[in-house]
């Protein structure tokens, strides 16, 4: 049993974007944590094939992280939890810049808990926040909640290409999934899913509902990707 010691809060922090709350200290730690990242393989198939054909690697999917966090303000002087939820609701909706520059997207998040390494190097979008108010004043002002929440990686910036390396058949691709979508590629790669646009508009895709899975699309650059959405070709 670990004893001595300061208890440690953990804490989100917003670590690009302006909303209008940047930290939020949680009243009591997460009891665990969950993560996980998954891998894209695509194997295709040989007619006439004796045996499956060699799978082939597309790129790695975000990762993504649950915890479940309480809130309790039965003590405080101004006992009332509801500004704490709402600052995780603002926090899933784009930020005022990104929105005046014409790229929406939320903020970027990082988690610090002390010594705890496990997210220290991890930025990611909080990607749903499901709420429980549990605890009411005589009054009816929440005074305990709990939040079930699920983060999803930020994926890095692709290093610019210089123009002998930017041919089409050198770009990275992906083969879309069952179920799988042009908003979902575009969230994945530039964590903005309006970017689809200009996924579409590279790959020649008129009709971003019709793209049957199994389908392989070329990724282009974010800065492609955001000239082609905005119809600057």
């Amino acid at each position: 049993m670990l004893t001595g010691g300061q208890l440690k809060k953990a804490v989100l922090n917003v670590v690009d974007g302006d909303p209008p709350t940047r930290t939020l200290p949680f009243m009591y730690n997460p009891a665990e944590l969950s993560t996980s990242k998954s891998a894209n393989w695509n194997r295709p198939q040989q007619k006439g094939a004796s045996s499956a054909g060699k799978p082939q690697f597309t790129g790695a999917g975000p990762q993504t992280v649950q915890m479940e966090i309480w809130f309790d303000a039965w003590d405080a002087a101004d006992a009332d939890v509801t500004k704490s939820v709402k600052t995780l609701f603002e926090w899933t909706k784009p930020t005022p810049t990104s929105i005046k520059k014409k790229l929406p997207r939320p903020p970027v998040l990082g988690f610090e808990w002390g010594s705890n390494q496990i997210l220290a190097d991890l930025k990611f979008f909080l990607k749903t926040v499901n709420a429980k108010y549990v605890l009411f004043k005589p009054d009816g002002t929440p005074v305990r909640a709990s939040a079930t929440l699920s983060f999803e990686e930020v994926p890095e910036d692709q290093p610019r290409q210089n123009p002998s390396s930017g041919a089409r058949a050198s770009r990275r691709s992906h083969v879309l999934d069952a179920g799988d979508s042009l908003h979902a590629v575009a969230y994945r790669e530039y964590g903005d899913a309006t970017l689809w646009r200009g996924v579409a508009a590279f790959n020649a895709i008129d009709d971003p509902l019709r793209v049957a899975a199994g389908t392989r699309i070329l990724v282009p650059t974010a800065d492609e990707a955001r000239r082609l959405a905005a119809g600057e070709g």
